[in-house]
């Protein structure tokens, strides 16, 4: 038995709907799993149709809260740059309430400029970013913890006698999730604020690295986690059919993912597991097929 849990991590920006995406939570909490996450985008990312085009993550959130009742639901990430911390803390705030306290707030920079020019959102330089992410870090854990009217003077940011409401269920508040491969700052951020460090996208031994750097800052217990891209198969027909799907070489997935039989990928969690993650988001791009989330919660789940 590998000591892990599987969550559910979907990329609504490539296209897809709110009902598409509450089908798939709802099977995530049906055969499972531990938590139905999703992208903050607005814009797809890379080649092909945009479709009906993205949904606004906190907006789909707060209807899986009303249409689910166990599985954790959260962003891997929200940008800071999307929006205000004030407002956002109130966002999140009121999910989680919604949701009976299931909510957990992935938290980030912001990253891709094409959606920031698409919806005239601004996009400072990454050093800005930074500042002002750290700054909305104290902000929204400031306002979910405070104990009366909430004041705030900082260099981006000036809150007055905020009422600091709705407060969160969960108590003293939602966990944040910081991930990335930052060398300086992501380490001492996610040690000062989050109560998980994620990675995505690396292998085993990059993420044990990585897991390390935070360590090294952390003065507390931390939740390690990873995201990896998922395609499995119970042959070569099947990975090759749903590797064509997404749009990804299959060899290449089996590589710098978890793709093959549920055997193979077994291992695969096993090294993470090794290098001490204690949750992994199965990255799961084609949202239609829901045969795909049943293998894998037969073949796969019962071994974690």
């Amino acid at each position: 038995m590998i000591p892990m849990k599987l969550r559910i991590f979907t990329e609504p920006q490539q296209g897809s709907t709110y009902d598409e995406l509450l089908t798939v939570a709802q099977a995530t909490e049906r055969l499972g799993f531990d938590a139905f996450f999703r992208s903050d985008h607005y814009v797809r990312i890379g080649e092909g149709e945009h479709g009906p085009g993205s949904t606004d993550a906190w907006i789909t959130l707060a209807g899986l809260a009303r249409e689910t009742s166990r599985i954790r639901l959260g962003t891997l990430v929200t940008p800071a740059t999307f929006r205000l911390p004030g407002p956002l803390a109130i966002s999140v705030a009121q999910v989680d309430q919604m949701s009976g306290g299931r909510v957990e707030l992935g938290f980030g920079t912001g990253w891709f400029e094409r959606e920031h020019d698409a919806y005239g959102i601004p996009f400072p330089s990454v050093g800005e970013r930074f500042d002002r992410f750290e700054e909305q870090l104290e902000i929204v854990t400031g306002l979910w913890t405070a104990d009366g009217a909430y004041t705030h003077e900082g260099a981006h940011y000036r809150l007055t006698d905020s009422p600091a409401l709705p407060k969160p269920v969960q108590r003293p508040r939602p966990p944040i999730i910081i991930g990335g491969f930052g060398a300086k700052r992501t380490p001492l951020l996610a040690a000062k604020y989050a109560d998980e460090y994620n990675v995505p996208f690396a292998g085993p031994a990059d993420t044990g690295a990585l897991f390390d750097r935070v360590r090294a800052a952390a003065d507390r217990p931390l939740v390690y986690s990873a995201a990896q891209v998922v395609c499995v198969g119970r042959g070569e027909a099947e990975l090759e059919r749903r590797a064509a799907a997404i749009g990804r070489d299959l060899d290449a997935m089996r590589h710098e993912g978890l793709a093959g039989t549920p055997q193979e990928v077994l291992a695969k969690l096993g090294e993470f597991a090794e290098i001490g993650a204690e949750r992994v988001y199965l990255q799961v791009l084609d949202l239609a097929d829901l045969d795909h989330l049943e293998l894998i919660a037969a073949e796969i789940l019962p071994h974690v």
